[in-house]
């Protein structure tokens, strides 16, 4: 995939609410598997989700003792916010929720990183006849929600571009919704992520893609977990890191084989193939690969991105790194 995206997918997705419980190791591991709820700020059968996916169906969540049920946020920073009051034992953002919602008094950390590149991008329609995204003023902009961090993501694009908020009409109108409001022509861009585009396509909309990381240090899919659950259960926390950067590592050296493994799955997404293909193979591309340390974070690109986000008034007030991110569990 390089500026224009020509491929289509669909865009469907549910959720479903699931209970919470702690982790029990035993010999009868088989038999004693618990179940943790892990909850992802989109649809569930979106690929954007395929080390998850991939994760659960080879059963390497199994092997650690736990099976995981997926459920469906309103957003990264949504998400963030139940795992920091313990509805959910993990969830999914990028690598700014944590410092948008810490200053909030969610005692959250992030403790892996999926990737080295940008989970969000700037998608443009190309009838719109903007080929410079500093030609957005007075355009309408979708984004999933506003508790979404596809909408910080864009404010600081926005500031990097020399424009505000208001400057944009920034719509939010859910996984759907965002697809539709391109398709219509209503929005002339959105933010967010490949399943998105590639479902805009599907519609008969070409695009321009563009990534944030070249305006600002936007960053991949991170997983999220509370302060007590770093401090009083760090098997659970490597239990639920080990799968996942197991499956990421499969997606990046063969994503020819890991299109085979996602559909086999989610198993709703297997008559959409070449769909589902162009998908995994863009974030095995743009979004998964370029970590020296396939899940740590780098601190000094936090630390940019946080006085980033201070300076353009996105977030109130920094705080310290360490209470943002953790590299303890992916050693």
């Amino acid at each position: 995939m390089t500026n224009t995206i020509n491929r289509k997918t669909f865009l469907r997705g549910v959720g479903a609410a699931g209970a919470a419980f702690a982790l029990g190791r035993g010999p009868a591991l088989a038999q004693a598997r618990q179940q943790i709820t892990y909850m992802f700020a989109g649809p569930t059968v979106l690929p954007a989700f395929a080390p998850h996916m991939i994760a659960k169906h080879k059963g390497y969540f199994a092997a650690e003792g736990i099976e995981p049920r997926f459920v469906t946020g309103q957003g990264g920073a949504d998400v963030a916010t139940q795992v920091g009051a313990g509805n959910a034992e993990a969830g999914g953002g990028i690598g700014d929720t944590t410092m948008v919602v810490r200053p909030n008094g969610v005692p959250v950390r992030a403790v892996a990183l999926l990737g080295g590149g940008g989970l969000h991008q700037l998608f443009i329609r190309e009838d719109s006849g903007i080929t410079d995204p500093r030609n957005l003023r007075g355009k309408t902009i979708g984004v999933q929600s506003f508790q979404d961090t596809s909408y910080y993501a864009l404010l600081g694009t926005l500031a990097r571009l020399g424009l505000t908020r208001n400057d944009v009409t920034i719509q939010a109108a859910g996984p759907a919704g965002i697809v539709q409001l391109l398709v219509n022509g209503t929005a002339q861009a959105m933010v967010g992520v490949f399943d998105f585009a590639l479902a805009a396509e599907a519609g008969g909309v070409r695009l321009r893609r563009f990534s944030l990381r070249d305006y600002f240090p936007s960053m991949a899919q991170t997983v999220i977990v509370s302060d007590t659950s770093i401090a009083q259960r760090p098997q659970l926390v490597r239990a639920i890191v080990r799968p996942l950067l197991k499956a990421l590592g499969e997606i990046i050296a063969d994503p020819t084989k890991a299109i085979d493994d996602y559909l086999a799955a989610v198993p709703e997404n297997a008559g959409r193939r070449e769909q589902m293909a162009a998908a995994i193979r863009a974030y095995a591309q743009y979004v998964y690969a370029g970590q020296a340390q396939l899940g740590a974070f780098n601190p000094d690109e936090l630390r940019t991105l946080q006085e980033f986000y201070l300076r353009e008034g996105i977030i109130r007030r920094a705080v310290p790194l360490d209470e943002l991110y953790t590299n303890a569990f992916v050693s």
